[in-house]
């Protein structure tokens, strides 16, 4: 079982050095790492990391995260990540507190400090990635592990969940109810698909096609173009 983060720094080196750090936290499962080339809201949204560490001042370029952003987003995310906010100076520690930011942390991070982040997050309850879903057909209730799924596919207002002893189960929940409960590395790629990426293979862009394992090949539109890069970088890392 595992926590999920995502780190946010237009700085390449600097997210690097965060990742060097969380080696020694082996509970904790990179989701991404994004920079102000990306809508920040959005991605978290989709992600739906339990962490988030990133940098103030916020990107210039990038308008869609900042303390305003985040204090609304309390508003409507059913669950809000907890944020650790990176600073040179304090300077922005007051707007911080007062937009909910979880932790004000002066750079450089070091290890001690991340690992006292880490515990006080921890100490928040806030819950592990669940292993199992318990999947409901009339009067019969399967218990499914997760790394069990190889993919979902959406049938009508049903859906078919693959799994890999290469049996299907089905599920009278549509795809996109699997889409908002699913944990951070169930990713949707196509209207009538949702992959684990943890089976993911490869990517063929030119063909439009994502393979798993098992040999099992599937669409890909443009439209889901986001979750189809954050795979790809989950494999390239």
């Amino acid at each position: 079982m595992l926590y999920s983060f995502l780190i946010i720094d237009d700085d390449l080196a600097s997210a690097n050095r965060i990742m060097d750090l969380f080696k020694h936290f082996p509970k904790y499962k990179h989701t991404g790492s994004i920079d102000g080339n990306e809508n920040n809201i959005t991605t978290i949204c989709r992600l739906k990391p339990q962490l988030v560490i990133t940098s103030v001042p916020f990107s210039k370029e990038d308008d869609s995260l900042s303390f305003s952003k985040i204090k609304e987003m309390f508003q409507y995310l059913e669950v809000m990540p907890y944020f650790i906010v990176l600073a040179d100076t304090d300077e922005f520690a007051l707007q911080a507190i007062q937009s909910g930011i979880s932790d004000y942390v002066i750079k450089p991070l070091s290890l001690h400090e991340l690992g006292k982040c880490l515990f006080k997050f921890e100490k928040k309850n806030i819950p592990l990635v669940p292993s199992q879903i318990c999947i409901k057909s009339y009067t019969d209730y399967q218990f499914v592990n997760l790394n069990d799924i190889i993919y979902l596919k959406a049938d009508n207002n049903t859906t078919d969940i693959k799994l890999n002893n290469n049996k299907t189960v089905n599920a009278y929940k549509t795809l996109k109810h699997f889409e908002n409960t699913l944990p951070f590395y169930f990713l949707r790629i196509h209207k009538s698909y949702i992959v684990n990426v943890n089976h993911v293979s490869r990517i063929q862009f030119g063909k439009l096609k994502c393979i798993l394992d098992y040999n099992e090949i599937l669409p890909f539109s443009l439209t889901y173009r986001g979750n189809i890069d954050t795979i790809v970088k989950k494999i390239e890392a």
